[in-house]
């Protein structure tokens, strides 16, 4: 009998693992409402270059994406609790979070850029935010990097549930400026008149996609499609229809990176992997 009951789970074991391989749904998660990257559209569901990003690779996979928006401080807590098989979100690579997380290599290079009132002064230095209220993203990497040097800039963070609330607050008053992505900023601005781009920070760092740990055979095949929709011109695309402008030559958007993950940080494989289309 323990002979009978040990080959039956041997058995629902390999069939277990044979759904895992023919999966042919993943649940992915992005911030529905952090514009241009995934944002509400007429007659209902969501656009964007990061829905855009994550159709393409479904499709190039042969696989559905069922696309999850959700408010991003609750992403990758989702993510480690197994409710979503990866994250699509804009999501900045740090050692922090590559400690915690599997990273795809980076597909878009990410700086920080400052909305403000359209009557605000300019701002040529971040020391002259001093006393300032800086609106943000609550749980995004805009966040903690303007909380980490509130001591040293002297101004107040508030955080809110998305960016387009931390917009708002700039424009009635409540904050005098807002951080977001250089790209998250670009399109507030040409969106609304009220408002106009300010100070940019260049940070060095790029946007990549996380797994979860000990999911490596995942993030290779998610991997290699963003670097073919490198190659063939996919992704420049995508980024001259949502944020006005070609990427820049040299940048993550049009550059595939040998071996797995980002370099330089942890659960990058250097396997020897070239890209390849």
């Amino acid at each position: 009998m323990r002979k009978i009951i040990a080959a039956g789970l041997s058995c629902a074991a390999l069939l277990a693992g044979g759904a895992a391989i023919a999966q042919d749904k993943y649940t992915v998660a992005l911030d529905g409402t952090f514009a241009p990257h995934a944002m509400p559209k007429l007659g209902g569901g969501i656009e964007g270059f990061n829905v855009d990003l994550a159709n393409t690779i479904g499709e190039r996979l042969g696989v559905e994406m069922d696309i999850v928006a959700t408010q991003f401080s609750g992403i990758l807590p989702g993510l480690q609790a197994g409710t979503y098989d990866f994250v699509v979100a804009p999501t900045t690579i740090n050692a922090e979070r590559a400690a915690n997380y599997l990273f795809s290599e980076g597909y878009l290079n990410t700086d920080f850029q400052f909305v403000v009132a359209n009557d605000a002064p300019d701002i040529t230095d971040m020391k002259e935010f001093a006393g300032k209220v800086i609106a943000v993203n609550k749980g995004s990497a805009y966040d903690s990097w303007a909380r980490e040097r509130e001591a040293e800039i002297g101004w107040t963070v508030e955080s809110y549930g998305t960016n387009t609330d931390a917009v708002q607050a700039v424009i009635s008053g409540r904050a005098f400026a807002n951080v977001a992505g250089n790209t998250v900023a670009a399109w507030a601005a040409k969106q609304n008149p009220n408002i106009k781009l300010s100070y940019l920070y260049s940070t060095g760092l790029v946007w990549g996609m996380p797994f979860r740990k000990g999911d490596e055979e995942l993030r290779a095949k998610v991997e290699s499609v963003i670097e073919c929709m490198k190659i063939d011109g996919t992704i420049a695309a995508m980024h001259e229809k949502w944020f006005g402008v070609a990427p820049a030559a040299g940048s993550a958007a049009v550059t595939p990176v040998a071996g797995f993950g980002q370099p330089g940080f942890d659960g990058y494989e250097d396997n020897g992997h070239e890209p390849s289309c």
